[in-house]
């Protein structure tokens, strides 16, 4: 892993070793989603995530493969992710999840993970990405400030519902940011003798 580089000498690096190998990743992206608006999002997801970990890449080395890899694990936590977000009002099981996920973060070490500034773009991914019910009440909450009962109001749902509307949305949120953050390289580094 290498030091900060200055931004300049960062940006040329990226280009020169990782941006000419976007036409390998387009195709390998196309060969695992087997759609092409899905493979131009995980392409610019692969390369969102290979220039903020950039600093963990060492110069020099097997770049195409480690772009196949961020690709990869970037493909199959969005599959898996897809495929566990069924909607559900159940508030037992959407607190027994989000303790499970906040467990798995500890353990991965990324339980401080949102406080990095260079999240701020897979946040508001995360958000875009949220089903419009759990979207809403979280743009409305989170983001805008208003109580339960207020966001109630302006999407003419029960109390109870932007409450658990609300619960799972963060939950969706924290699984993906988690998700981005591990994919990205931040938290536990495990190495052959252990842990980093």
């Amino acid at each position: 892993m290498t030091g900060e580089q200055p931004s300049s000498h960062r940006d040329a690096a990226f280009e020169r070793e990782a941006l000419a190998l976007l036409p390998d990743v387009a195709r390998y992206a196309k060969s695992l989603t087997r759609d092409e608006s899905e493979a131009d999002d995980l392409v610019q997801d692969t390369f969102m995530m290979a220039y903020q970990a950039w600093d963990q890449y060492t110069p020099g080395t097997e770049c195409r493969a480690w772009l196949f890899t961020i690709c990869r694990r970037r493909f199959l936590r969005v599959r898996r992710t897809a495929e566990r977000n069924i909607p559900t009002e159940d508030a037992d099981l959407e607190a027994l999840a989000a303790a499970d996920l906040h467990r798995h973060a500890r353990a991965e070490g990324l339980d401080h993970v949102f406080e990095r500034s260079e999240m701020r773009a897979a946040v508001e991914k995360a958000m875009a990405s949220l089903p419009e019910a759990f979207r809403d009440v979280a743009v409305l909450v989170d983001l805008h400030d208003h109580s339960y009962e207020s966001a109630a109001a302006i999407l003419g749902v029960p109390l109870g519902t932007v409450r658990s509307r609300l619960f799972r949305a963060r939950r969706i949120l924290q699984e993906q940011l988690l998700a981005f953050a591990q994919d990205a390289g931040y938290g536990v580094q495990r190495t052959a003798g252990g842990l980093q």
